[in-house]
């Protein structure tokens, strides 16, 4: 009778040792699965004074805050080409505007008026509603409008220097923009000859998003002859 204990407690123990994991299992030998990281991916530190111009350029100008310290601008790393249109919210949030900066033409003067610098470059864009609502572009005064990115990565404010003088007759638009219809704007930048060899048209909208595109270092688009028959 002891025997039989014995041998039926044995059983009994093997059972449980098996069942518990205690045997050389090949999965009790597998080190644990590595947690996945719920970081977010790292963001371009954009106060970091070693920045170069052109790194600040690609990957901070335009960015804005809302006042939380919480990044709202998007921008458009990826510059279109000249004559793209895109669909920017109009100033203070109302309509939907399509905006399409046609053509580039760089002047030494507009009538009597010289730049500053060297040249004047002046960008024809056409703006036209694309929903029921009527849609205007965001004047600097309210954090938006137009900027001019150098090759060396300098940030250049429409209307700089003597490039607030330059008005034409067939590209000066203003005020909203009725659906259906289109009007003709421009937008000018007084330009040193280096920053005048290309660069990168920056518009930013009604929502603080950063939309871009390549401008060409030569007089380009298919209202040239018309800029140039405005400027004089």
């Amino acid at each position: 009778m002891r025997v039989h204990t014995a041998a039926t407690a044995a059983l009994v123990l093997a059972v449980t040792l098996t069942g518990c994991g205690g045997g050389d299992s090949s999965d009790d030998a597998k080190p644990p699965a590595a947690a996945k990281s719920s970081e977010p991916a790292e963001k371009v530190d954009c106060t970091n004074s070693e920045l170069t111009q052109a790194e600040w350029a690609v990957q901070c100008d335009g960015t804005g805050t809302g006042g939380d310290g919480t990044d709202e601008t998007v921008v458009d790393s990826d510059p279109k080409p000249l004559g793209t249109p895109i669909e920017t919210i109009g100033d203070g949030g109302a309509g939907v505007l399509e905006m399409t900066p046609t053509t580039v033409v760089y002047a030494k003067q507009d009538g009597g008026d010289k730049p500053a610098k060297d040249v004047f470059a002046v960008i024809a864009i056409k703006q036209r509603p694309t929903t029921a609502a009527a849609a205007t572009e965001v004047p600097p005064i309210s954090g938006g409008g137009w900027q001019w990115i150098a090759p060396d990565g300098q940030a250049i404010d429409a209307g700089n220097g003597e490039s607030y003088n330059v008005v034409l007759a067939d590209f000066n638009a203003a005020g909203p923009i009725q659906p259906g219809s289109f009007v003709w704007d421009a937008t000018a930048f007084d330009l040193t000859d280096a920053q005048a060899k290309g660069g990168t048209l920056v518009y930013l909208d009604g929502e603080g998003d950063a939309h871009r595109w390549t401008i060409p270092g030569g007089d380009r688009g298919p209202q040239v002859a018309e800029v140039r028959g405005d400027l004089g």
